[in-house]
């Protein structure tokens, strides 16, 4: 059996049957630094050095100590903990809106737990109270679409509530996003003055989507384009469901100049089917997505899309938060409705009607 050191024999935390079962008194200890300090560089790791924060790391490392954070947060009435949902983790459109927030919130002392929603407001209900029970101190919500018993139980808890990627005239308490309906509008704005007069549409059965497309037909309509021919596929977005729109529309006989997608992964499955049926785009058929991925740009021909500064969003949504949670009790805070807009991005596969 190894032999314990000077340093394993003064902790004090081995329960009898020899199974260690440190506390933050014996990390102190072997780290060098008042408890105290260790607690603030566990749990508030902004408030000490770098080199502290190392120096207490190391030591929970090296002994496998495990915080308490049911009892720090019963002691300090937090938990330390955000949860942030999502529709779905198979669409990396939100990817950088998540890293973001979790960066400057672990950079904090946070640690963040993600839900899946699955575009529904009722599995979001219930994921909310699976969730509140843990107490977290504050939620990120994806969208402004929730159950009305979702809106009490969140005023109920009385914790800072962000609603990301979405503007509403009626929030929960904070807004980080951008308006889906201009988004619409500013699409079809953008290939009405390209030339384009027969539309289609192939989206997810996905709220915030359909917002846009909503949008996309009033404001055609309002140019005098009434019948929109429009395919609608249940989520998630894939390559196989871009190509499976683009057939069904086909099929019925749809002879659209220029279809819009939901995603940028629905219109790289409609020009794949393009370019299986022959169809030259965008001399045949133009396609527009939406999300402005890393591939798009690099798609044949490249995509025309909608950028979203997801990465703004996520670090703007994490301020939010942090400055609600530091704020001191008892304080009302201002409303956060933050606007971080988007971006009609042209690239080839829009092109132009005046130049066919």
């Amino acid at each position: 059996m190894a032999k314990k050191s000077n340093k394993d024999l003064s902790l004090s935390g081995s329960d009898p049957t020899g199974v260690p079962g440190y506390t933050l008194i014996d990390v102190a200890r072997v780290a060098g630094v008042s408890p105290i300090t260790v607690s603030r560089a566990l749990h508030r790791p902004e408030l000490v050095s770098e080199r502290t924060r190392d120096k207490v790391r190391e030591a929970a490392r090296a002994m496998g100590y495990v915080p308490n954070m049911l009892a720090g947060g019963l002691a300090t009435n937090k938990s330390r903990l955000v949860a942030i949902f999502l529709p779905t983790i198979a669409n990396s459109i939100f990817a950088d809106t998540v890293q973001a927030v979790m960066d400057r919130l672990t950079a904090a002392g946070y640690q963040t737990l993600i839900g899946l929603t699955g575009y529904s407001a009722e599995q979001e209900e219930a994921l909310l109270e699976a969730v509140l029970g843990r107490r977290p101190d504050g939620i990120v919500l994806t969208g402004t679409l929730h159950t009305e018993a979702s809106r009490q139980r969140l005023a109920s808890a009385r914790i800072p509530v962000v609603e990301a990627w979405d503007l509403s005239e009626a929030p929960i308490d904070m807004l980080v996003g951008f308006s889906h309906e201009q988004v619409g509008v500013c699409i079809a704005r953008n290939l009405l003055d390209k030339g384009y007069r027969r539309f289609a549409v192939v989206t997810l059965d996905d709220p915030r989507g359909l917002r846009r497309v909503a949008s996309l037909k009033a404001e055609l309509q309002a140019h005098g384009i009434i019948d929109t021919p429009t395919e609608i596929l249940p989520a998630p977005a894939t390559l196989a469901s871009g190509r499976l729109g683009l057939q069904g529309m086909l099929e019925k006989g749809h002879s659209p100049q220029v279809v819009v997608c939901s995603s940028d992964t629905i219109a790289q499955g409609v020009l794949a089917e393009a370019a299986s049926r022959g169809l030259r785009v965008p001399e045949d058929l133009a396609v527009m997505g939406f999300g402005d991925l890393s591939s798009a740009a690099h798609v044949h021909p490249p995509l025309s899309t909608v950028r979203v500064n997801g990465t703004m969003i996520g670090q703007q949504v994490a301020e939010a938060l942090l400055a609600r949670l530091r704020a001191a009790p008892g304080v009302k805070a201002p409303p956060v409705c933050i606007d971080t807009g988007f971006t009609i991005i042209d690239r080839s596969s829009t092109g132009h009607m005046g130049a066919k």
